[in-house]
């Protein structure tokens, strides 16, 4: 039997007895401390929507103390927010029994930032100036900037997750995530700097992936499709609805989370198009397609950040995905 015939026995048997038994315990580990870039997973949770289908989800923060990816192929946790795809070739090449169910931004929020009146306005006049880049940057994305525009290791200085040197020097670029470091900058900075989305410039993998273990997608289909639907009509209803629930429950996860960089987070990944955009519009929040796949680990292979030989086709799949979940919903919230 395949899985997608599985799936939808093993979901109507679910639904079907939701009232007559307890619900699936699941946990799902997120990348970092909670923030608007999880809101879809907080507003599934604060709606009822995970326990409509029969589970009772807990989200448990990750942060500098924690380690989600660990406890993921350990059995402690059920899902994983992952960061990229480079997570997920590397587990294949490593053995790891995990699988990419859903990917949740369509583009990787990952920037670079310079800025304004500088003569600093256009991606090719990046490749002349210092850039402040972290380890994984550098190691990532910066290998296939090298590889497909010819920037040069000789730009690179360390950036230590502090603005001030970019603050202190304006010809000079910094990495950052399009829904924090600008806010730092214009609160900090007291200017809007040029924000230049890698994804834009191809780097064109699939970020806030949702991954889980093999074993669960072989034994418990239908829990993976509903944390995976579930989590698609949160986001629609974080982005377009009334989110208020949610915000208050990742202020309870993370105190020091103010109201402003969530309204602004939340402007970002709109404006941006990064949880909803392209084949998200038609195939629902969280789809992946393999050419997508493809185009990112052969430019990945030609940067020289993933070998040739690693089987990608091994870390996703697109049974749990692309079925149009949540389209329907936003057309009714926005009119549109």
């Amino acid at each position: 039997m395949t899985v997608s015939r599985k799936i939808g026995i093993a979901a109507l048997a679910l639904v079907a007895s939701t009232s007559a038994q307890a619900l699936e315990k699941v946990s799902f580990g997120t990348n970092w401390v909670a923030q608007a870039e999880h809101g879809g997973y907080y507003q599934a949770l604060a709606d009822g929507t995970y326990e409509a289908c029969g589970l009772e989800v807990e989200i448990k923060p990750g942060g500098p103390q924690a380690n989600n990816r660990i406890l993921l192929p350990a059995g402690k946790i059920d899902f994983l927010m992952g960061g990229n795809m480079l997570q997920a070739f590397s587990a294949v090449e490593q053995g790891i029994p995990t699988v990419v169910v859903a990917g949740h931004f369509q583009k990787e929020p990952q920037i670079l930032m310079t800025h304004p009146g500088e003569g600093l306005d256009t991606w090719d006049s990046l490749k002349g100036i210092k850039l402040l880049l972290g380890k994984g940057g550098l190691n990532s994305f910066y290998q296939w900037m090298k590889a497909e525009f010819g920037f040069t290791d000789e730009q690179v200085r360390p950036y230590t997750y502090n603005s001030a040197p970019f603050l202190a020097d304006k010809q000079i670029a910094q990495q950052g995530y399009v829904t924090s470091e600008p806010y730092a900058i214009e609160t900090e900075g007291g200017f809007t700097p040029n924000i230049f989305l890698i994804a834009d410039y191809g780097y064109d993998t699939y970020s806030t992936t949702v991954e889980t273990r093999a074993d669960l997608i072989e034994t418990k289909p239908e829990v993976v499709k509903c944390f995976v639907d579930g989590s698609a009509i949160g986001w629609v209803n974080f982005l377009y609805g009334d989110n208020s629930k949610a915000l208050e429950m990742i202020k309870k996860d993370n105190p020091g989370m103010s109201d402003g960089q969530l309204a602004f987070s939340i402007e970002k990944l709109k404006e941006y198009g990064i949880v909803d955009s392209g084949d998200t519009l038609t195939m629902g929040i969280g789809a992946m397609t393999d050419e997508r796949q493809k185009s990112f680990f052969d430019k990945m292979v030609k940067a020289g950040v993933v070998k040739p030989d690693v089987d990608y086709t091994k870390s996703y799949t697109l049974d749990f995905v692309n079925a149009g979940v949540g389209v329907d919903l936003k057309k009714k919230l926005t009119g549109n």
